[in-house]
């Protein structure tokens, strides 16, 4: 899996695709290409993800989606709160490109980046994430701790997470680096989790 969708560059030729999407009830033609996590469409993970953002009550200034890929919670993030400064990152070069036209292509304004490039100072009051739990167990628990580091005070982090790919002990050991974290939705075997500072 050395050439995967977490790849900086990944090795396998760009194939572009079309295709439509819903999100908050609108329809979003967007872009895609292999050699991006979810290239066929939206994958179910992330669909329970956007559904909890449909009901979200929260009035965010800066909100981030971390592992953006082709940028469909990126782009919810925009139009669910459109005086919010939105930042999409990414390890994958080609991801970012994808969101970055995704998003101009919309008029929605989304900021991206690589990791390393998002400037030490800046702090989110919410970070969203479909986390790219096959990474390995310690480099997700390390990319986890570094952004959640980046939280305000009352910033939180929502995630979902495969119940057979850990869930519940990826909730339980975020509490015991202390941060609590509650499921805050189940829906056929995706777990939503929020973490906050303690």
């Amino acid at each position: 899996m050395a050439d995967h969708y977490f790849s900086r560059k990944p090795g396998v030729a760009a194939r572009l695709r079309e295709i439509e999407v819903e999100i908050g009830g609108r329809s979003f033609a967007m872009r895609t290409s292999s050699g991006v996590f979810s290239a066929d469409g939206l994958d179910h993970a992330t669909r329970h993800l956007l559904d909890r953002l449909d009901v979200d009550d929260t009035t965010p200034a800066r909100v981030l989606d971390l592992g953006c890929g082709w940028g469909p919670v990126a782009l919810a993030l925009a139009t669910r709160w459109p005086q919010a400064e939105v930042w999409a990152v990414d390890v994958n070069e080609r991801a970012l490109e994808l969101t970055a036209r995704n998003a101009e292509r919309h008029d929605l304004p989304v900021t991206t980046s690589l990791p390393e490039d998002v400037p030490d100072a800046l702090t989110f009051d919410a970070i969203w994430s479909n986390p790219p739990i096959r990474i390995g167990k310690q480099a997700l628990h390390d990319l986890l701790l570094h952004w959640l580091d980046r939280l305000t005070a009352e910033g939180t982090m929502t995630m979902v997470v495969g119940r057979q790919l850990g869930a519940d002990s990826l909730q339980r050991w975020l509490v015991e680096q202390g941060w609590p974290t509650e499921r805050i939705g189940s829906a056929k075997g995706f777990r939503l989790l929020r973490a906050r500072r303690p």
